[in-house]
């Protein structure tokens, strides 16, 4: 299930098909490749050539053998069964960071730089869900490195990010399919959704890098079923 939330509230609740048609969402710029962080382990070493032991005889006798071997088995914690990661409360993430709605923009730049994220949920002093704020919004392609654009950068900075923010803005439910919210990323060019429940209250946020971390996990993602 899809909302979309405003400062005055919900004002959609159904499918992600109408979401471009209730929203003007404007895309955000593709993400650049990120370098990697560490480099690839190098591949384990051959184990030592078995060396001739004792003569069978001084080995101990295959009951004792058997025993020992069930014993150890004992310990051990057997696997949970697979299940299959279908709907969002499965990858989402619980712990947000979101930002009040009286931030300012300058603020919310500097929030966004520590956290190292591009975007966060804003929500109102009752942790409703009232717009979505992407670093691009903050960051005009007009404001140019000239006398004016740098006039024009100080004055934007002291403003609330509601003046630039997202809103209203599209959340989605806990227990929604997953390849419900692949497709209304796709279609809204979005990268990342805040969860909420039917009134609007944060629960988390899920992000395209969230489902791409599911789809080579263990268990897997199951969205081609």
């Amino acid at each position: 299930m899809f909302f979309v939330f405003g400062p005055a509230g919900q004002i959609y609740r159904g499918g992600a098909h109408q979401l471009p048609q209730v929203l003007a969402v404007s895309g955000v710029q593709r993400p650049q490749a990120l370098s990697p962080h560490s480099r690839p382990p190098s591949p384990e070493t051959g184990a030592p050539a078995h060396r001739p032991g004792p003569e069978p005889s001084s080995a101990p006798p295959m009951r004792q053998m058997q025993a020992a071997w069930a014993y150890a088995q004992t310990g051990r914690v057997r696997p949970k069964a697979r299940r299959p990661l279908t709907q969002v409360n499965d990858v989402m993430t619980r712990e947000v960071f979101s930002l009040p709605a009286a931030m300012s923009i300058q603020d919310a730049w500097q929030a966004l730089r520590l956290e190292q994220l591009s975007q966060a949920p804003v929500v109102d002093a009752r942790g409703q869900v009232v717009g979505l704020l992407r670093r691009s919004d903050m960051a005009s392609a007009d404001l140019l490195p000239d006398l004016d654009g740098i006039k024009r950068t100080f004055a934007q900075a002291h403003r609330p990010i509601t003046d630039v923010m997202l809103s209203p803005a599209p959340t989605v439910s806990d227990d929604t399919d997953l390849r419900r919210v692949a497709k209304a990323m796709l279609e809204t060019g979005l990268s990342g959704l805040p969860v909420t429940d039917e009134a609007g209250m944060l629960q988390g946020f899920v992000a395209r890098s969230d489902i791409l971390r599911a789809l080579v996990a263990d268990p897997p993602l199951d969205l081609w079923s």
